[in-house]
């Protein structure tokens, strides 16, 4: 799966949010009767269920497994969107923070050499320029200042590692490796 949007506050009323885009095409992902796929970060507490399921009384909105855009605008950078049976503010509000996807085999690689998608490092060995390996690449946390590669550790447990040329120099997806030049004690942290 490749995330090309995450959903933010609601805007006005009638069902509308904020789109954070995170694709270098946006108008070609965010177009009417597009199709997403749903993720529900880990650190939120809604769970994912089928869509159009009746909530009960009391009973948290469980977020559709798909939502399909029915109308989308631009403005001050973010798309304001409209997604299918999604018609007040209170559903959008549970919306908040879902990740948007598509399925990543229709998707063309990046024509830069630069840029990859967050599903061609998950997996990677990451290893060190002397070739010590660290572990391999447990998922890509897009952060404001910068990206971050989350390292499973070969010994155990996680690190995030800035995705910058400084700190890594080498991505080899053929080979199968990212190649990292860390400053003394980051993965202890």
């Amino acid at each position: 799966m490749l995330v090309v949007g995450q959903i933010g506050k609601p805007h006005g009323i009638r069902g509308e949010v904020s789109i954070v885009v995170r694709t270098d095409e946006p108008e070609a992902r965010f177009t009417a009767g597009s199709v997403f796929i749903t993720e529900v970060p880990r650190d939120r507490r809604v769970s994912t269920g089928p869509a159009g399921a009746p909530a009960a009384q009391g009973v948290r909105y469980q977020v559709p497994a798909q939502l399909t855009l029915e109308s989308i605008r631009w403005h001050q950078g973010r798309g304001i969107a409209v997604f299918e049976g999604i018609a007040d503010r209170n559903v959008a509000e549970e919306l908040r923070g879902v990740f948007l996807q598509v399925d990543s085999a229709g998707v063309a690689p990046p024509e830069d050499p630069e840029e990859f998608h967050d599903h061609q490092l998950i997996g990677l060995r990451v290893e060190s320029l002397d070739g010590t390996e660290h572990g391999t690449v447990l998922r890509i946390d897009h952060a404001p200042s910068s990206d971050l590669i989350v390292l499973k550790k070969s010994g155990g447990g996680t690190a995030l590692i800035p995705f910058v040329t400084a700190m890594v120099p080498t991505v080899d997806i053929a080979g199968g490796r990212i190649v990292v030049d860390l400053p003394e004690g980051l993965l202890d942290l």
